[in-house]
């Protein structure tokens, strides 16, 4: 029988990857309390940055489209989550799910240029203090954003592009949301060359970000070593958000993409697990990084909080 009389014609895909969950709703409201604080925390980053002038500086340029690609990134999978797990919605149109696909993958790969882009950030403004408003001027910045932007769509404009040609045998996906590999296991084709393909890109995107975080990191800590004390405390503590920032997101992709390439046998609930992680977990933690240990956006936040109060009770 050819694979066109064996496929079928998919309006919906059945989200199926939550069927063995003992506890739906508990996971859910956990879900939903996390994407609501990642973005109301991402959102107040953002109108921080964008309602004072003083902060129209490179650094938070950059966290503020890291906060855009936060937003983007949990948005684009977390809202059917929720549904399938508080509201029993388990079916997307195929539609919605190529959207989701793209917005996802995106995300992911925003996510690594940015933390690239902020390592460069961080080495320039180390090593060259002096000249560093001239080398990494707002145009740059936001000409070097719009490059990354344009590369990531370049990328992912692969997915939707091989999805669509191909006949699907099942519209159930075997996982929490619409990524590519549940998408291509619908299909009534052998997955591996399709998976290897875009293996080799995220492989570029990954790793080339990743490599240029570290031999960023290499050439600071060389710098370092040849700073005083003082500065090094310094360095070091404008160094740690962003050491936090890439660890939350390179490390959930280390375990699921490099360690079982080596052994590491991981079940389906386990690999879900660390996807749904891999979306919720840097989306959160990056605004209160940022804001926590970035001296004018708390002193903005405890300005307007005081002027609240103030307001509320001493009217």
């Amino acid at each position: 029988m050819s694979l066109q009389n064996a496929s079928i014609n998919v309006t919906h895909f059945i989200i199926g990857g939550f069927d063995t969950l003992s506890r739906p709703i508990a996971v859910g409201v956990v879900i939903l309390i996390v994407y609501l604080l990642a973005v109301l925390a991402n959102m107040i980053n953002i109108m921080f940055i964008i309602s004072d002038k003083r902060l129209h500086k490179p650094m938070y340029l950059l966290i503020c489209n890291l906060a855009v690609v936060d937003i983007m990134y949990t948005s684009s999978c977390s809202p059917t989550m929720i549904g399938v797990l508080l509201a029993g919605v388990n079916t997307i149109s195929y539609m919605a799910c190529l959207i989701q696909m793209c917005v996802g993958a995106l995300g992911t790969s925003m996510e690594s240029f940015v933390l690239a882009i902020m390592a460069l950030d961080r080495f320039i403004a180390i090593i060259y203090p002096f000249q560093y408003q001239s080398y990494l001027t707002n145009t740059r910045v936001l000409v070097l954003t719009f490059i990354v932007w344009f590369v990531a769509w370049c990328f992912v404009f692969y997915m939707p592009a091989t999805v669509v040609l191909l006949p699907h045998c099942s519209s159930r996906l075997r996982y929490t949301f619409c990524d590519f590999a549940a998408v291509l296991r619908t299909t009534c084709v052998n997955p591996e060359k399709y998976f290897n393909e875009v293996a080799i890109v995220s492989f570029f995107i990954f790793f080339f970000t990743f490599i240029f975080i570290c031999l960023s990191y290499c050439g600071i800590l060389l710098f370092v070593k040849l700073s005083s004390n003082n500065e090094k405390k310094k360095m070091g503590s404008t160094l740690v958000s962003h050491l936090i920032c890439v660890f939350v997101h390179y490390c959930p992709a280390f375990v699921r993409n490099i360690f079982t390439r080596f052994g590491v046998v991981l079940t389906l609930e386990e690999r879900q697990g660390l996807l749904i992680g891999a979306v919720l977990g840097p989306c959160l933690v990056n605004p209160f990084v940022y804001f926590l240990r970035t001296k004018e956006i708390k002193q903005k936040f405890y300005k307007i909080f005081k002027n609240v109060t103030f307001f509320f009770f001493f009217r």
